[in-house]
């Protein structure tokens, strides 16, 4: 497993690198100083321990980048500071850890950080298998954006491409899975790519719109705030 610590204070994420190495002594741990040298690096980590108050880039801002790179990391905030809570919840934290940490926090949090990181892992490689009259291909879940009904097929909707298979929705409910929502009886969103909601519609990521049955606006909210807290609470 890899993993990045970022603060500006070396003494902390050499801290936070020795209770890692309690837990975890396999795991490759980077250390990085700052924001902006935690984006440059190419590698791809699991796991993502940062401050919030740095000098240059604010983790906070550090982490909004880095989601437009990599949607999987298990992000942990660890700062002094209380009020950013409801910030790291826009970026999708994990958890919200305040300094100072005890062993035994940090030991807690981890843990489940570590089954959370394996578990996205895990499906972010999980793949739907399509075949139609002329070819046959497969998609990655993480890939769709949404789903559109077209009578007797649908459109998968991804970043560059959209693709028509024959299937039904309800088909296409029950292979997507919990991470998916029916929103309207013709769409099906993928609950990762939510960017914004309205009583009537959601916004991606991407800037597409999806239409939302207003009967589905409470049903939806529970839901999202369901997906939110297993797969990207923040917790103080």
């Amino acid at each position: 497993m890899k993993i990045a610590i970022c603060d500006d204070e070396r003494e902390i994420c050499e801290g936070l690198e020795r209770l890692i190495r309690k837990q975890r002594a396999e795991a490759e741990v980077v250390l990085f100083s700052s924001g902006g040298q935690l984006l440059e690096s190419r590698e791809r980590f699991q796991i993502v321990l940062m401050d919030i108050q740095m000098e240059g880039m604010s983790g906070i801002e550090t982490a909004r980048a880095l989601r437009m790179k990599d949607e999987t990391a298990v992000l942990i905030f660890v700062t002094a500071l209380r009020e950013y809570v409801f910030d790291a919840f826009d970026v999708s934290a994990f958890h919200y850890l305040l300094k100072p940490v005890s062993e035994e926090k940090f030991r807690r949090v981890f843990e489940k950080a570590c089954g959370e990181a394996e578990r996205r892992e895990r499906e972010s490689g999980e793949q739907l298998f399509f075949r139609t009259k002329s070819r046959s291909f497969t998609i990655r879940k993480r890939d769709i954006l949404y789903v559109e009904s077209r009578g007797r097929k649908v459109d998968i909707h991804m970043p560059k491409e959209c693709v028509t298979v024959y299937s039904t929705m309800n088909g296409m409910e029950q292979q997507l899975g919990e991470d998916f929502y029916r929103c309207h009886r013709g769409y099906l969103v993928n609950l990762a790519k939510v960017a914004e909601y309205e009583t009537d519609r959601i916004l991606l990521g991407s800037g597409e719109t999806v239409f939302m049955a207003r009967e589905k606006y409470a049903e939806f909210v529970k839901v999202y705030m369901r997906f939110l807290k297993r797969g990207g609470a923040v917790h103080v």
